[in-house]
């Protein structure tokens, strides 16, 4: 019996994704180093398996470390063998994802992102495990242009998590064409994900000071009195805010078991995929429609531009769509709805 490996898997995606392979009775094994994220994810997520009626789930197993120790690593490799468990692939979520942070502390950024990836890999070869999926982002691309943006298109981030992520995908190609019929590698670029799971039982919950637009919304609405605050009206966009390509993250994790079978149905590939929904919102809209569907009236204040930010990033989701098989099908509407139930929840056992 394999394994999927899912690493920074009590993360945000990473939470998400897991649930979504446990529903299709895949065993999965977590690792965190819970440094972003929280241990009470993982209850939170059993909770959600034992709701599901599905007729085989998945096996989660947890066990804390960092990417950045390669003994852990290896033992943890090994440890699986003996069990007759073995990893047969890995969903590479751990890393540092603060765009803004990564400006301020770059070399913590290179060093967990790069460093610990490296590790990954090498302990992957040794133990002849050759799929990887891997957590990339839209801020790989060279954003300069009101279009969608395509695989094909320049990439040339312009901020050190870009930076980072642009390098590990540099290191997968090279790490592909050095043993082009073992390693099957695809680098899922992510725009903007949002929501959480329908339940409200998990979702987006940083332990650093949130920077993302929807924990930012969940931290003004738990401050009651305050507006939100935005980043720039002067951008050269319909209202002179920012547009984004929002996804709902179950709709992401769906992508991800996609991936996983597309990779593993095909002949050794290497390929990158946009996952995004080629829709683009501006943060008024978005903030509009938050207040729409959960009947609010969440007011806001504009600060100067943020450092790192750009004015227009949206998916050309075309490729996955067609080579996945996949569809994002939530709505904004849906997004802001299970992103405020979240938030509510949050709230109730903060509360108590």
């Amino acid at each position: 019996m394999s394994t999927i490996l899912a690493t920074g898997g009590l993360g945000f995606i990473g939470s998400h994704t897991t649930v979504s392979l446990l529903e299709r009775g895949f065993d999965v094994l977590v690792i965190d180093s819970l440094v972003n994220s929280k241990l009470s994810t993982l209850n939170k997520i059993k909770q959600i398996l034992n709701n599901l009626k599905v007729r085989k789930k998945g096996n989660i197993f947890f066990r804390k470390g960092d990417i950045r120790d390669k003994e852990f690593l290896e033992n943890l490799f090994n440890e699986f063998k003996e069990n007759g468990k073995d990893i047969s692939s890995v969903i590479h979520f751990a890393g540092l994802k603060c765009v803004e942070q990564s400006t301020y502390n770059p070399l913590d950024y290179w060093d967990v992102n790069l460093n610990g990836t490296l590790n990954l890999l090498k302990i992957m070869k040794m133990n002849c495990c050759r799929t990887f999926l891997f957590s990339s982002s839209a801020t790989v691309y060279q954003f300069n242009q009101n279009k969608l943006l395509s695989e094909g298109d320049p990439l040339e981030p312009f901020n050190p998590y870009g930076n980072t992520k642009f390098a590990v995908e540099k290191i997968l190609h090279d790490l592909y064409k050095s043993e082009p019929n073992k390693w099957k590698i695809i680098n899922l670029r992510y725009f903007n994900p949002v929501g959480s799971h329908p339940t409200g039982l998990i979702g987006e919950d940083p332990n650093i000071k949130p920077t993302n637009l929807f924990p930012v919304i969940q931290h003004t609405l738990k401050r009651k009195t305050k507006k939100l605050q935005i980043f720039g009206n002067d951008w050269p966009t319909k209202d002179g805010t920012c547009v984004r390509d929002y996804v709902h993250v179950m709709d992401l994790a769906e992508a991800h078991v996609a991936a996983h079978e597309f990779i593993n149905n095909n002949n050794n590939n290497y390929i990158s995929l946009n996952i995004g929904t080629g829709r683009g919102t501006t943060v008024l809209e978005l903030l509009k429609e938050f207040n729409k569907v959960n009947n609010l009236n969440l007011g806001y204040e504009f600060l100067p531009r943020r450092k790192g930010d750009t004015a227009y990033v949206v998916a050309d989701n075309k490729l996955a769509i067609k080579l996945l098989n996949w569809m994002p099908k939530k709505t904004l509407g849906d997004m802001c709805r299970d992103s405020y139930k979240w938030t509510l929840s949050q709230n109730e056992k903060n509360n108590h």
